[in-house]
């Protein structure tokens, strides 16, 4: 489908990227835990697309079209759930994306680089980050919307996600506006970002910090956010300039997972069915 990625093979990225990306790649998680019995129906994937634009990476976002039933207006990275087409989250993402943003199903100039360690939806799927490079930026330009599932394009760069302030050069919603009505008096962070401590019962009443990024269309927040959080940890090989975590959330996949797979269990039971219910569709 897509090249894996050589990079020292091409001239083009400077040495810093270079660095950057094979950060990425050296944390990859090859685990596969959609091939580990779980049902299809409780996997997703998304694809974090990177790009070198003015010497910084960027990455790709779409907001979701306000007709979703699912997060509607809210960012989001281009993905959805896995189905029995795909043989793996790496063919997901690329299929969703096509989907989505009309992104290239083969094209030279999209590298894969590695699969990140999964993640967690408020919808109880588990999400896997698959992460590519793309070093054609005129393909950005053939882009085009699903205009059920798309409302708007857009993209951020990546250390920003470390260090919010870094995004004031950014064209930035407004404050105030509908995209960014947060009042800085109201909650912890700044004009550029801020968070949210809640409780997650399901997870055994633990915390979770909640984080939003101002950008140059819907907010970044969420599961969204936290991908790229990891993200740009593991490519700028350092961590945020804000706590990143609620005092007792969980950090650990696998304890994650133990509370994913008892929460499925009981719906399974309570339904009589192997299928989970309750689990709302996602593209």
């Amino acid at each position: 489908m897509h090249q894996k990625v050589a990079i020292t093979s091409r001239s083009r990225e400077g040495g810093h990227v270079r660095f950057l990306i094979h950060s990425i790649i050296s944390q990859a998680d090859s685990n596969g835990i959609i091939s580990s019995g779980r049902p299809y129906s409780r996997f997703a994937a998304v694809l974090v697309l990177l790009y070198e634009k003015n010497g910084e990476l960027r990455v790709l976002l779409t907001t979701r079209a306000k007709t979703m039933r699912s997060h509607p207006g809210q960012t989001a990275l281009p993905g959805g759930k896995v189905d029995d087409t795909d043989v793996d989250a790496i063919a997901a993402a690329y299929r969703e994306a096509n989907e989505e943003v009309g992104l290239p199903l083969n094209s030279p100039h999209i590298h894969t680089l590695c699969q990140l360690r999964p993640f967690t939806s408020s919808s109880k799927l588990v999400v896997t980050p698959v992460v590519a490079l793309l070093t054609d930026l005129s393909l950005l330009d053939k882009l085009q919307r699903s205009e059920n599932e798309v409302d708007r394009i857009f993209d951020h760069p990546l250390e920003a996600i470390l260090d919010p302030p870094l995004a004031a050069k950014e064209p930035l919603v407004e404050l105030g506006s509908d995209d960014w009505f947060y009042k800085s008096s109201e909650f912890h962070g700044s004009d550029y970002h801020n968070w949210t401590d809640v409780t997650v019962p399901w997870l055994g009443n633990t915390g979770y910090r909640m984080h939003r990024f101002r950008a140059s269309a819907s907010p970044i927040k969420g599961l969204t956010a936290e991908i790229l959080i990891m993200t740009a940890s593991i490519a700028y090989n350092r961590l945020p300039t804000y706590e990143h975590f609620a005092p007792n959330q969980l950090t650990k996949f696998v304890d994650i997972l133990q509370y994913l797979d008892a929460a499925h269990a009981m719906v399974t039971e309570q339904s009589g069915t192997s299928t989970p219910i309750g689990i709302s569709g996602s593209s």
